[in-house]
């Protein structure tokens, strides 16, 4: 009996042709149960600070991100945006976050726009404990054009000078068709550099918060 099966195993295999590759399974992607899915309300969906509403009305948890759709007004026409934001839950802090634009109304004839994105935020343990998490927009900004400087920020930065004691005037020059803001004077002690770092800090045109949203994303 062992010989038949013997010559059996031996002529299946001649049929076999050289080089012929060897099936074997495709390998599947592993998906751990442990990561969990979830979705849930803030427990106060609207929050305003410096004259700026921001509204969250869900967040939701997917594997190892955590994710919100923010809501903000917009003053005027500048391409605002989230600038920094962070989520906070019993093991620690997340930072690390990316925006998708979902919706933009622009300001017009004195009415607030509105701008909605998505954020998510990356790197979160599977197994954290996101029963209380707080989804905090730290600041939103809006990086200038050059003709915003002229249009939008000047009277403020020149207003925030006068206040603060520094010496130096701001003007608007038409530079090939465009109105452009230049530094007039400053004191002799100041270097041009040190004149351009004030005058241009990131500080006049960024809105800080903070506005925050508590979510029960899950154990």
């Amino acid at each position: 009996m062992r010989k038949i099966i013997l010559l059996s195993i031996l002529f299946l295999a001649g049929c076999i042709p050289p080089g012929a590759p060897l099936e074997t399974p495709l390998p599947t992607a592993y998906i751990d149960p442990s990561y969990p899915t979830m979705e849930a309300a803030p427990v106060t969906s609207l929050q305003v600070s410096s004259g700026i509403e921001v509204r969250v009305d869900r967040a939701w948890r997917d594997g190892k991100e955590v994710s919100t759709e923010v809501c903000f007004t917009l003053l005027d026409t500048s391409d605002w945006s989230v600038w920094s934001a962070s989520l906070q839950y019993a093991g620690g802090t997340i930072t690390d976050f990316g925006s998708t634009l979902l919706s933009l109304q622009e300001a017009t004839n004195g009415q607030t726009g509105l701008r909605c994105d998505t954020l998510s935020f990356f790197n979160i343990p599977p197994d954290a404990d996101l029963s209380t998490v707080v989804i905090t927009v730290d600041s939103i900004a809006a990086t200038p054009r050059p003709e915003d400087y002229c249009l939008i920020y000047m009277p403020k930065i020149q207003q925030a000078l006068d206040e603060r004691g520094i010496a130096v005037t701001l003007g608007c020059t038409d530079v090939n068709g465009v109105q452009t803001m230049q530094i007039l004077s400053k004191p002799d002690t100041m270097s041009q550099e040190e004149a351009e770092a004030i005058v241009y800090s990131d500080e006049f045109y960024t809105i800080k918060g903070p506005w925050s949203f508590t979510f029960n994303l899950g154990q």
